[in-house]
């Protein structure tokens, strides 16, 4: 929560600090965004790996939030497009670091019934934290008259509480500590993850092209008539449907159909780039805003869990490092995709290219679903 309080700070400005400050195109932004994550790929699959190997998940996991929160104070004091890629850059190479530890560490702790409900719960969490930040970010950009760099400043304040509380707060399962240590990444291991799981990471990918970075959505807001200092306004409600439709949606995917529930968030992602594509003033804009936060609610946590679900114990790490890298090659092809269409042909040409995305992706889950009962 506190580290996502920090980069909501962040990134709900980033976007309009690039354009309006720096001058960056919308397909700088979509290219900074892309490649930053691109950067950090290799990361997520070798962090789980050696999370796995080694058996400490959680010495990762508090490095990599480590580098996030040590990232914010160059936010600050960058002067280029090219500083800002750096600092974004350290910032994902964190991110990168901490994902699959994290979310495999979360798999040992809870019980496999409950398993959809814990990771339904912390994307809740996560999502709390990344409502609160934008609404930090507005008051301040209100109190110091739209000062950028000093709402920078004060993000790496809930970044280092993030770092200090999972140092003191989490205790990890004496179970993930190995006598014995093992290679996760041989051919064996790769065979091991078996049809279900390469089927899981088909689906994420074909749907993360169809959900580009939320910077998106920010420059969206200006187009409709949101001011500068509203536009965190975008994040904040996003954030909360989000966290609303988290932990329900998790909890549901332990008793139904992970497939069905996928589509579901498929097709409400489709109807909000339809409303954002369409909307010329800024209230018909937030409706779809609300339907991307509830999208995010029904499938981020549905995919974690399923992952997890089809994935063995002792290789877990390695399995949600592989879905992250899928995940991060998706959304780097998705966001240059995007800024391109966004820079010649405009805003609605880029969300109406989401909802042909969203419905391939639909299409695919309900195939599969389909087959997988013959």
């Amino acid at each position: 929560m506190f580290m996502d309080i920090s980069s909501g700070m962040v990134q709900s400005l980033l976007p309009l600090f690039l354009v309006s400050s720096l001058g960056v195109s919308a397909l700088g932004v979509g290219l900074i965004d892309g490649l930053a994550h691109a950067v950090a790929l290799g990361l997520k699959v070798f962090s789980g790996v050696i999370s796995d190997y080694t058996g400490k998940r959680k010495l990762l996991a508090v490095f990599g939030y480590a580098l996030g929160a040590f990232s914010k104070p160059f936010f600050a004091v960058s002067g280029s497009a090219l500083e800002i890629l750096s600092a974004r850059i350290l910032d994902r190479v964190g991110k990168g670091l901490r994902s699959a530890p994290r979310d495999a560490l979360v798999a040992d702790i809870a019980p496999a019934t409950m398993r959809g409900a814990a990771y339904g719960l912390r994307q809740a969490i996560d999502a709390f934290g990344a409502f609160i930040g934008p609404l930090i970010a507005i008051a301040l950009m209100f109190l110091w008259a739209n000062d950028y760099r000093a709402v920078f400043w004060c993000a790496t304040i809930p970044g280092v509480l993030a770092v200090l509380l999972l140092v003191v707060g989490v205790k990890e399962p004496k179970s993930q500590k190995k006598s014995v240590r093992t290679n996760p990444l041989t051919k064996k291991n790769i065979k091991r993850l078996g049809a279900p799981f390469y089927t899981v990471i088909l689906v994420s990918s074909l749907f993360a092209l169809s959900r580009f970075s939320e910077a998106f959505l920010v420059l969206r807001a200006v187009e409709t008539g949101v001011s500068p200092a509203l536009v965190p306004l975008v994040m904040v409600i996003m954030n909360l449907m989000y966290a609303m439709a988290s932990y329900p949606f998790g909890s549901l995917s332990d008793r139904f159909s992970g497939s069905m529930l996928l589509a579901f968030g498929l097709t409400i992602l489709a109807l909000a780039h339809s409303i954002l594509a369409s909307a010329d003033v800024w209230f018909v804009f937030m409706v779809g805003v609300m339907l991307w936060g509830v999208h995010m609610g029904v499938t981020q946590g549905l995919l974690a869990k399923m992952v997890a679900d089809s994935a063995p114990e002792d290789i877990r790490g390695t399995a949600f490092g592989f879905f992250n890298f899928s995940q991060g090659i998706a959304f780097l092809i998705a966001n240059i995709l995007a800024g391109y269409m966004w820079d010649q042909h405009g805003s609605a040409v880029t969300f109406y290219i989401g909802i042909c995305f969203s419905l391939i992706a639909c299409t695919t889950v309900i195939g599969m679903a389909y087959r997988s009962k013959m």
